[in-house]
């Protein structure tokens, strides 16, 4: 029986605030240098804390080249392989992309890789929307363990973990403070 996230204990702080806005920024030149510029370029945030990410990587971009990076979120539910363990009828949130993802350089953004089964969800969820030029990934934290073979092109920290931790990173839009924890069950 699984544990609930009430059983899980702090193990360590691995990036507190400043370290995260730190690896952000890396990214963020990264993805600038690898494409050359940011004109053909979306951010595309997973649903939940991708979003965040992908929006101050955009920021981050704007000051590194003086130009606006067009955001959006899509939401995977709907596109995951394992949903028969998670729901049978899963919530499927908005998939906000406010401009055409064709012909663009998409970077899909997300807190922690983990089996690589949401980027292969989120991938998907982008071709429903229109035949990108490239498909790109940055992602914060890399913990391995992947069951896919997917690889992220940006990472902020890579964090070799066993299957009985979690990688949890708290944002203020949705946990009042900002950093990466690893936990324990």
């Amino acid at each position: 029986m699984p544990k609930e996230a009430s059983d899980m204990r702090q193990k360590a702080q691995l990036m507190d605030e400043a370290a995260l806005s730190r690896a952000l920024m890396r990214i963020s030149h990264e993805i600038v240098e690898k494409n050359k510029g940011a004109e053909n370029i979306v951010l595309v945030g997973i649903r939940r804390r991708g979003g965040p990410i992908a929006e101050r990587i955009r920021d981050n971009i704007r000051r590194i080249e003086e130009r606006e990076v067009p955001v959006g979120a899509i939401d995977i539910r709907f596109y995951r392989d394992d949903l028969s363990r998670e729901n049978e009828l899963p919530a499927v949130r908005r998939t906000s992309l406010p401009f055409d993802v064709t012909g663009k350089d998409v970077v899909l953004a997300d807190d922690v890789i983990f089996t690589g089964r949401t980027v292969r969800a989120a991938i998907e969820a982008v071709f429903s929307c229109g035949r990108p030029r490239s498909i790109q990934l940055a992602v914060l934290v890399d913990r391995g363990h992947r069951e896919l073979p997917i690889r992220p092109d940006y990472v902020g920290k890579n964090v070799p973990s066993s299957r009985t931790e979690l990688i949890e990173v708290r944002l203020p839009e949705f946990d009042g403070e900002t950093g990466v924890w690893l936990m324990e069950l």
